[in-house]
């Protein structure tokens, strides 16, 4: 049987591993391992704290000139009012435009990079996220369909989000019954992906066709993604499925850590790997579809953060599905924030600006050719 050593530290043991262990003492490669642990620590809450600086930057950036002093004492002014004050353009500006689009960026950014990394971690592909698999296409797609014919599966003007689930789920399980299939290969998961990835934008396009103008700007704005459609309203309902899904997501790091191993070790330490990977398929897609139903289709960042968090802090999942997180929302606010000033006043949405970047780096993924080197 596979050890938790043997799984995550990666060699034979040292010669004093025993000795040290009879004397009390730490072996050298767990000391080295501590060592790692607390750069991974820091690294993760050091993004965070460029968040939190970055933002302050982003604020100040539009035609209301807004320093950087400014726009964090009308964030804080709203929670502390005795001890921050300023004028009420200046408030009503960084608190309802500026700041929304930024929390909006902020949370489907680490959204979709957590649902990037477990997804690439239960099908064992690199190339995998939401996008590449055709999961945000389905999204899309069931909202279409509630925008266009006005059907719902639940009713109430939030319950597309039914309708993109439904949709969604039913392109992860595609995608796991694939995967299921004896000798169905990383690229095949890839290829399917696309393949249903340009289904149901078919079908979407389809349903442009016979939508009124009204219908044709809303759909639009969905296709491209766009963080200026996320409100204080949507923050609440968003809020609530990152409450549910994110930590269910974070409860099977350790059995996501011993599935890299294979299925077959997974299952003689006791992890159930086809239940696991359809746990976290499920989650995802609920996730996924809730961010396209308030920002629409944004691509790659669930490709592009989990391979930056990989390179930095490995293949632990306890850390890098955090790390991936933050890394997805520092990508995605820059994106947005390169493409409100790159020609401003005119807005480039924040999904062409992810594809500028994600596309090179699918394309050296794909050109690279290793895919041992992300899960040994």
């Amino acid at each position: 049987m596979t050890s938790f050593r043997t799984l995550f530290f990666r060699g034979k043991p040292d010669a004093g591993f025993a000795r040290s262990r009879r004397a009390g003492k730490k072996s050298s490669s767990e000391m080295a391992h501590e060592r790692f642990k607390f750069i991974r620590i820091f690294f993760v809450l050091g993004i965070v704290g460029l968040l939190v600086l970055l933002t302050g930057f982003i604020i100040t950036l539009g035609p209301l000139n807004i320093s950087v002093g400014d726009s964090y004492a009308a964030l804080l002014a709203h929670f502390f009012p005795d001890h921050f004050t300023v004028d009420a353009l200046t408030s009503r500006v960084v608190w309802n435009i500026r700041f929304p689009r930024i929390l909006g960026g902020v949370m489907a950014g680490f959204g979709l990079g957590i649902c990037g990394c477990v997804m690439q971690a239960v099908l064992k592909n690199p190339l995998a996220s939401p996008f590449t698999l055709g999961i945000t296409a389905g999204a899309q797609f069931g909202i279409s369909i509630a925008a266009v014919l006005g059907f719902t599966l639940f009713g109430g003007p939030y319950f597309i989000i039914g309708n993109a689930f439904v949709c969604a789920l039913f392109c992860s399980l595609f995608i796991i019954g694939l995967a299921a299939i004896k000798g169905a290969t990383s690229e095949n998961l890839v290829l399917a992906g696309i393949a249903v990835n340009y289904f149901f934008t078919a079908i979407s396009q389809l349903l442009k066709y016979f939508a009124s103008d009204e219908q044709l700007r809303l759909m639009t704005n969905w296709g491209m993604g766009d963080l200026a459609a996320f409100s204080w309203a949507n923050s609440q309902i968003l809020l609530a499925v990152f409450l549910i899904c994110i930590p269910l997501l974070m409860s099977k790091c350790w059995d996501l850590n011993i599935m890299t191993a294979g299925d077959e070790t997974a299952k003689s330490i006791g992890v159930n790997a086809e239940r696991t990977r359809i746990f976290i398929m499920v989650v995802s897609s609920l996730l996924v579809a809730t961010i396209v139903c308030f920002m629409g289709t944004i691509a790659f960042v669930g490709l592009v953060a989990p391979h930056m968090a990989r390179m930095v802090i490995g293949g632990d999942h306890r850390f890098l599905i955090p790390a991936s997180g933050v890394l997805g929302a520092l990508v995605l606010m820059s994106a947005d924030a390169v493409g409100m000033n790159l020609m401003a006043p005119t807005i480039i949405p924040t999904g062409i600006m992810t594809s500028i970047v994600g596309v090179p780096f699918f394309m050296y993924l794909m050109m690279k050719g290793k895919r041992k080197e992300f899960w040994t």
